[in-house]
Formats: C-alpha cells, sequence, structure tokens
C-alpha cells in the first residue's frame, strides 16, 4: 500500500512538474515570441503531463497497440524516436554549457556583440542584458575595443548597431572604442561582417562573442565556419525565456549541422 502511495505521489509530483514547465513555455508568448522553441516546448509538456496524470489509460492504451503488428511498429517508433530526441538534446545541451564557459584567456580581443530586437529605438530586454555583460568586459578592461552588429528591420525605428552604440555610449564607453556593423540581417552575417571590419580597421585579431549563453555554441559554429577561432562571454537570460530559446537551439544547431 506504501509502495502505491509513494508510485502515486510521484506521478502527480511529475504531472505538476511537467505542468509548471508547459506554462513556463507559454510565458514568452504574452511578449509576442512564438518560435518553434515554446512551440515544441509546450506540446511535449502537456503530452508528458497527460502521460503522468492518466499513466493506467495510457499504459492499457501501449499494452493493446502492442498486440498488434502495426501497432507495435508505432511504439517502437515513437519511442524510438522519443529517445533519439532525448538523446540529442541532452548532447547539444553539454556543448552549449560548454562554450558559455569558453571565457577569453587574455585581454588582448576585440568584442563582437551581437544585436538582438530593438524596440522603440530602445534595446530589447535580451539586448540590454547582452550590452550591459559588454559594458562591464569594456570597463574592466579599458584598452579592449568592441564592434556591435546588427542591421535594421523593418519594423525597427534604428539598426541595432546604432542602438547598441548609443547604449554603451550612454552608459560611459568613449565611442572611439566602439565600432558599427549595421549591415547584418543573422548570426553569419554578424560574424562574417565583423570580422571584415575588424581587418579594415586593424582591430585585435582574437575576437571575443558577447551573446546570450544558449547562442553561443550555435555562434562558434557558425564562426569556426568562417575559420574565425572565437571566444565567448555569455549574458544572463531572463528565467521565463531561456527554456523556450534554449529549446530552439537544439533545432537550431541540427539545422547547422545538416544545412548549414
Amino acid at each position: 500500500m506504501s509502495f502505491l502511495l509513494v508510485k502515486n505521489e510521484a506521478r502527480v509530483i511529475a504531472a505538476l512538474a511537467s505542468f509548471a514547465l508547459f506554462i513556463l513555455f507559454l510565458l514568452p508568448v504574452g511578449s509576442g515570441i512564438v518560435n518553434i522553441g515554446n512551440a515544441a516546448g509546450a506540446a511535449v509538456s502537456l503530452i508528458l503531463t497527460g502521460i503522468f496524470l492518466f499513466n493506467g489509460s495510457f499504459m492499457k492504451l501501449v499494452s493493446r497497440m502492442w498486440e498488434r503488428p502495426f501497432g507495435k511498429a508505432a511504439v517502437c517508433t515513437v519511442g524510438g524516436l522519443f529517445l533519439a530526441g532525448v538523446i540529442t538534446a541532452a548532447v547539444i545541451s553539454g556543448f552549449m554549457v560548454r562554450e558559455m564557459r569558453d571565457a577569453p584567456k587574455s585581454s588582448s580581443t576585440t568584442l563582437v556583440v551581437l544585436g538582438c530586437k530593438v524596440k522603440d529605438g530602445r534595446p530589447s530586454l535580451m539586448l540590454k542584458r547582452r550590452l550591459d555583460t559588454a559594458y562591464d568586459y569594456l570597463s574592466e578592461h579599458e584598452d579592449v575595443k568592441a564592434v556591435v552588429s546588427g542591421g535594421q528591420g523593418e519594423d525597427e525605428a534604428v539598426s541595432e548597431a546604432q542602438c547598441m552604440r548609443d547604449y554603451l555610449v550612454a552608459r560611459g564607453i568613449d565611442s572611439k572604442r566602439i565600432f558599427m556593423e549595421d549591415k547584418s540581417v543573422n548570426t553569419e552575417e554578424n560574424l562574417r561582417f565583423s570580422e571584415k571590419l575588424i581587418k579594415e580597421r586593424s582591430l585585435c585579431g582574437d575576437v571575443t562573442i558577447v551573446t546570450d549563453g544558449f547562442h553561443q555554441l550555435r555562434a562558434d559554429l557558425i564562426a569556426r565556419k568562417l575559420g574565425m577561432d572565437a571566444r565567448n562571454i555569455s549574458a544572463h537570460t531572463p528565467y521565463w525565456l531561456l527554456p523556450t530559446y534554449w529549446v530552439r537551439e537544439w533545432f537550431g544547431v541540427v539545422y547547422f549541422i545538416f544545412f548549414g
């Protein structure tokens, strides 16, 4: 009896945890953020919530399917895909964490701050976190220069690079230390155009990428594709955005590996 009670309590706790994760994936939707990260995360979380809550019915369904050849093939296929997905996500997450900790070994470097959304001419929350991280490093290393990288979207009043430069200058960073790359529209262009600017301005060729921690692995893979050996400084991502963007990066990394 006690074993069954513990088992039921464990299922309830697992169901509550899954549902809490479902809510966490939905939170960014209120800010207009909808992507494959929160869509996939919310769907899987909701399915797991149902499996934990109705475990008995779920196991009976699986048992009935297992008695038939087609059902057995379906169970094996779905189970295999789920296991492969979990293993892939775990491996990619391990590399993501490693890249988050790949800090520059010396202060002889040029920061490349990757752009993000600009709202009403001001940095979005995520972009502000990246800029604050760059500001801290630039304040501690007064000889280091930075390239702020990002073009202007159709719904942006100014380019991301201009917004980023203005923000850093307003906080006290000498404008002569900041170089703008304002033509790029994605991460690969961020890095390619920034590298070109670094060479044209004879800046230090050792590059340190400043972006959110979840984004560092894919940025590093792109940098390597371009022949750059970059280090990383990671900005902190708000907790309510992290699950969505972390899951999105799983898809982004897989896509880059096969099609990048």
